[in-house]
């Protein structure tokens, strides 16, 4: 019987990261991390893109940040990247922080017409502890120029963290 008992405490330590305070606050600062790859069926072209983003949390609600993506095709002998500022609105539901936003920036590199972007986005963080999340989004960029029929969607799995 007094060893069923030692399972009670052990039991309780799962319970540590459901307590956790996972919600985002004025000033908190947020890096998210992400990548992706593809290659042919018998692996003589690659696709290899890198993403990471930067922001700060001007409420515990509204978050202001860049974005930066870069995308090596090839093997390495062609990139492109891209450069974007977003706003994005949280919803505070705790571990869940769902949010709706915008962003705006500029494409270049080799294989795609420099140009100006936007496009609204949205996505849900799931913190798995009180400063690391995972992090599930999507956005429709069009280039400006050429007006809203002239964009695609992008979505983004990434791996986040909060100071």
């Amino acid at each position: 019987m007094l060893r069923k008992l030692y399972l009670v405490p052990v039991l309780a330590l799962f319970l540590l990261p459901a307590v956790a305070r996972a919600q985002f606050e004025q000033g908190n600062w947020e890096l998210t991390l992400s990548g992706s790859g593809s290659n042919d069926q018998d692996f003589r072209t690659a696709d290899i893109s890198v993403n990471g983003s930067l922001g700060y949390f001007m409420t515990k609600e509204l978050e202001i940040g860049v974005r930066q993506g870069l995308v090596w095709a090839d093997g390495g002998s062609a990139w492109a990247g891209d450069t974007r500022a977003f706003v994005d609105y949280h919803l505070d539901l705790d571990r869940w922080q769902p949010f709706i936003g915008a962003n705006v920036g500029y494409q270049y590199g080799d294989n795609v017409n420099d140009s100006w972007l936007a496009g609204p986005e949205v996505g849900v963080k799931y913190f798995v502890n009180s400063t690391t999340f995972v992090g599930v989004s999507a956005a429709y960029e069009f280039n400006l120029e050429e007006g809203l029929d002239a964009g695609a969607f992008f979505y983004s799995l990434g791996l986040g963290f909060k100071w």
